[in-house]
């Protein structure tokens, strides 16, 4: 199963009860809900400081459109290049926690040097510094997300965590905006009050999400009569494992998934995708001189999207479990489309602003929870994290490069065309990923 599959409607692992019928069971796990805690905490602590920080460069720092892109691309980059190193480790030590917690604490450590960083070198080793503890922490975290959750959930589950971590996108850039607001000393007081919020995160993933996760099985064909067996044989099996433990995944093993056809294509669309999504930062600037948006107001616009995401990434991910995940996938690529072609030919109305907003944010609805899901449909579970980072990394790197391309061409030729090379480069290589992860024909049996 993957983006082309549809999910089984059945709830096969349900438990029954006497005289009552099938009993299902949580529709997210106790651990999805303590990681989505995590991470709209951390994400409140991110975005306060992303919402200001191409203000800051650009206007504040005197950076030119081609060095934020730079900049922007390197701030992605790192965090692709070590998100595949966070899945092998992750994988290799069997305890996605610890992988994970140690890229939530360097991230938060990071925030407090802000403070004392005013020029654009400073700032630059330290934003790579706080991508690196992302690059960490999103492989563990999201292997944690699909391990603990059954496969014909994968969607719903992904879109629960994605809108818990959108929360947090959509209080950080407030709490920005209201702390410039009433501040004289607004960026640093930004930064400071990013470091508490962060140093919160860490501790609820401590106390709250468990160490260790086994993989959710999938439905099996047992009769409820041998109930007591299974029982009898997990405890013997809990004892075995601890005696007989799993040898560490090799980076060999790691390396041999791309030889998995499924995951292959799920990489490779990535990719290809990823070379053509403008970054969030550089939309929100050209939406503010298509529209001409206030300096003061510009921290509020990712609010936009954070609540379209929020309203949706639920909805979307169930929608992709029961119609396909390609679809889904493919859709939200369309919607980014329009939000260029709106960019590119709308006419500058007060209604602009939130009809791009709104676009951008149904595109990460239908996109951001979507893949790692079929993802997880496609690795076995002690390489999940490896897995994903795979996908991750080669969309991340992608991104990087569209930045550096769009940072460039920006520069050169202006917003413009710009914007439209990105969009006929989009539409082309939607045409080429709904190709490639289309369903595959049925086998003649005869």
């Amino acid at each position: 199963m993957y983006l082309a599959d549809r999910s089984a409607p059945a709830p096969e692992g349900a438990k029954t009860a006497p005289d009552r019928g099938p009993v299902r069971a949580p529709a997210v796990a106790s651990t999805v809900l303590a990681l989505g805690a995590v991470s709209m905490i951390t994400d409140i602590s991110s975005e306060m400081v992303t919402a200001v920080l191409p203000l800051y460069l650009i206007a504040g720092l005197g950076l030119s459109p081609l060095g934020f892109g730079a900049l922007d691309g390197v701030y992605n980059g790192v965090s692709a290049l070590v998100q595949l190193t966070g899945g092998h480790l992750a994988d290799r030590v069997r305890n996605h926690k610890l992988i994970a917690g140690i890229g939530y604490g360097l991230s938060a450590l990071c925030k407090p040097l802000l403070l004392f960083a005013h020029s654009l070198g400073p700032i630059s080793v330290i934003l790579t510094l706080e991508r690196t503890g992302k690059g960490l922490r999103t492989a563990p975290r999201d292997a944690l997300i699909s391990l603990s959750t059954p496969p014909e959930l994968q969607g719903r589950a992904f879109g629960v965590h994605r809108a818990m971590d959108t929360t947090g996108a959509l209080l950080g850039p407030l709490a920005a905006f209201l702390i410039l607001s009433l501040t004289v000393d607004g960026y640093d007081a930004v930064f400071g009050v990013s470091a508490c919020v962060a140093v919160l995160g860490v501790v609820v993933l401590m106390l709250f999400v468990p160490s260790g996760i086994d993989p959710v099985p999938t439905p099996s064909a047992a009769p409820p009569a041998a109930s007591a067996k299974a029982t009898s044989a997990k405890a013997t099996a809990a004892t075995a494992r601890d005696a007989d433990r799993p040898a560490p995944v090799r980076l060999r093993d790691a390396l041999g998934l791309l030889r998995l056809p499924r995951l292959r294509n799920l990489a490779i669309c990535a990719v290809l995708l990823g070379l053509t999504t403008v970054s969030d930062a550089f939309v929100y600037l050209l939406l503010q001189r298509r529209t001409g948006i206030g300096d003061q107001w510009f921290p509020l616009m990712p609010l936009g999207t954070a609540a379209v995401f929020l309203l949706l990434a639920v909805p979307a991910g169930a929608l992709a479990d029961r119609i396909g995940r390609r679809t889904v996938f493919l859709t939200g690529h369309a919607l980014l489309l329009a939000g260029y072609a709106l960019l590119l030919w709308a006419p500058a109305r007060p209604a602009l602003p939130f009809l791009v907003l709104a676009l951008h944010g149904m595109f990460y609805a239908a996109t951001d929870g979507v893949l790692p899901a079929a993802v997880a449909a496609t690795v076995p579970g002690e390489l999940r994290a490896t897995g994903m980072a795979l996908v991750g990394t080669g969309q991340a790197l992608a991104r990087f490069g569209c930045s550096l391309a769009f940072g460039a061409a920006w520069t050169l030729w202006g917003t413009g065309p710009a914007l439209a090379a990105a969009a006929a480069g989009l539409l082309c290589c939607a045409a080429v990923a709904g190709f490639v992860l289309r369903p595959s024909a049925p086998q003649d049996t005869r």
